[in-house]
């Protein structure tokens, strides 16, 4: 069995590429990761000559192998029901060597010695992938537990900042209905009193929106929302969605031909457009027309690996000195510019965008200058 590791190892890989979700060169797709299999192998066959029914289990180096297994998974959004079958399989495939080379090399092993080898091969198998699927579970519920304190936060901020346009809002309707005879007689108080109950309204409409859109991104483990996306058609969308919030500030919002076609989550990658062009139209330059948010494909030069996207715009820009900062949670670069651009929030957007990023498995970073605009690129798989 260790001579033949590379060729056993090499069976179990067809294998797996008839039950795995990623592309076949993404089962392992590191060269060191690759060669972890037939060392566990290797490892196995030296259990099954071993005396000792603990030495598989006491090999840190081995089980260090199979953690990382249990890792990779996990970051392919495998399932648990995935892993099990992935071990099932490389058990079959090694009682069925221990069967052919038994009988090909002429042995005649007793009953005992048969059921000794079995039991020390279940055994040996066992012990990997516990150590895989425990690895498994313990960074799935890292994620978990992540997002459950994400979530808190978020509901913390959320409810601190839906708090406020709420009890503007029940304020200005109190006066209304109290002073409603001597408000008819001032229109100009009465028309302050309207604005401010429709910018409250607006700005509690955003915050729900935005917790909606949140809610939708939950997916349990087992199922992967991968498919093919035509990522103009998102962008087409994302104009669409904010087309009378980007009138209301004269803002265009153009949408190049040309955009990737991708295997990703479209919800995701929906919300972190959404995110970034409406960013882009509450930090316009009124001073500039047209003024602009455009949503564009990059060159990458050669790569097959990759694709890139920009959101730009020609708004008031960044500073240098806050650009570390935009992906944080909580964190705005403009919140002293409130009252004369008129917007408002709490900080979230970007974090939103960073996070649906990541959960692609891409990257973002942004360029600005200001004065004369900002650029963010998502690179994608």
């Amino acid at each position: 069995m260790s001579a033949e590791r590379v060729t056993l190892a090499s069976a179990w890989l067809e294998r797996l590429r008839e039950i795995m979700v990623v592309p076949a060169d993404e089962v392992f797709p590191s060269d060191q990761l690759l060669d972890h299999i037939p060392l566990l192998i290797n490892e196995i066959a030296t259990y099954l000559r071993a005396p000792s029914d603990e030495e598989i289990a006491a090999n840190t180096a081995v089980l260090d192998k199979a953690r990382e297994l249990g890792g990779l998974r996990r970051k392919q959004r495998a399932s648990i029901h995935q892993l099990l079958r992935e071990y099932e399989i490389l058990g079959e495939i090694l009682e069925t060597f221990l069967i052919e080379e038994t009988g090909r090399l002429g042995l005649a092993p007793s009953s005992t010695e048969c059921f000794d080898v079995l039991r020390r091969l279940t055994r040996s198998v066992a012990i990997l992938m516990r150590t895989t699927v425990d690895t498994f579970i313990s960074e799935y519920t890292s994620t978990i537990q992540e997002q459950n304190e994400r979530l808190k936060a978020f509901n913390r901020a959320a409810s601190h900042e839906l708090r406020s346009p709420v009890g503007t809002i029940m304020f200005a309707a109190a006066t209304l209905d109290k002073d409603h005879l001597r408000l008819s007689q001032d229109g100009k108080r009465l028309a302050n009193i309207a604005r401010i109950i429709r910018s409250n309204a607006e700005r509690l409409s955003w915050l729900i929106e935005n917790l909606q859109r949140i809610a939708k991104l939950t997916e349990p483990v087992d199922a992967p929302t991968e498919q093919l996306v035509d990522v103009e058609s998102i962008a087409l969308e994302v104009a669409r969605q904010l087309e009378e919030m980007a009138a209301a500030r004269q803002v265009q919002i153009r949408v190049s031909e040309g955009l990737p076609r991708v295997v990703a989550d479209p919800a995701r990658l929906e919300l972190a457009l959404l995110n970034l062009v409406s960013n882009g139209i509450k930090y316009s330059d009124p001073a500039k027309r047209p003024a602009y948010v455009a949503i564009e494909p990059v060159s990458d030069g050669d790569s097959l690996d990759v694709c890139t996207m920009a959101v730009r715009d020609n708004g008031i820009g960044i500073p240098d000195n806050d650009k570390p900062s935009v992906f944080e949670r909580f964190y705005r670069a403009h919140s002293h510019l409130d009252g004369e651009l008129g917007v408002s929030g709490i900080g979230l957007g970007l974090a939103i965008v960073a996070d649906c990023v990541t959960a692609l498995d891409g990257s973002i970073r942004c360029e600005s200058t200001m004065g004369a605009g900002t650029s963010f690129y998502i690179t994608l798989p």
